[in-house]
């Protein structure tokens, strides 16, 4: 097993999905880092030799990715909310931020449903 940016890659898939794995990398990303370092993305992983992996792991060091990426989407989200802006503001009370309705839908950011109990009518 192909271990680069501390992220163990899975032997059985092709290179260019195994290096999916790593956060911050997508396909398009992986294959400019296989044609850089001339590794064929038909290739399996359990088929790569030591000298292929070590020019993966010094073209993937070129990018941001892993810790140092989720710690500066994080740090920018934090800016968001220190300035007050719209998104900020969106973020800290865990609605959506894009302009999408709340009525009805946005579950995944609002969470589970919490019934709020109807107000009693008033009787003459």
């Amino acid at each position: 097993m192909a271990r680069i940016a501390g992220v163990d890659i899975p032997n059985q898939k092709r290179g260019v999905i195994g290096l999916t794995y790593i956060y911050g990398i997508g396909k398009s990303r992986a294959q400019e880092i296989l044609t850089k370092a001339e590794v064929s993305e038909d290739t399996k992983v359990s088929d790569w030799s030591d000298d292929e992996i070590g020019r993966i792991r010094d073209t993937v060091s070129s990018y941001k990715i892993e810790g140092e990426l989720r710690s500066d989407t994080q740090l920018n989200i934090k800016r968001l909310m220190d300035i007050g802006s719209y998104r900020g503001v969106r973020h800290r009370s865990g609605l959506p931020l894009r302009g999408q309705k709340t009525k009805n839908n946005s579950r995944t950011r609002k969470g589970k449903r919490k019934t709020v109990a109807n107000k009693k009518k008033a009787t003459k």
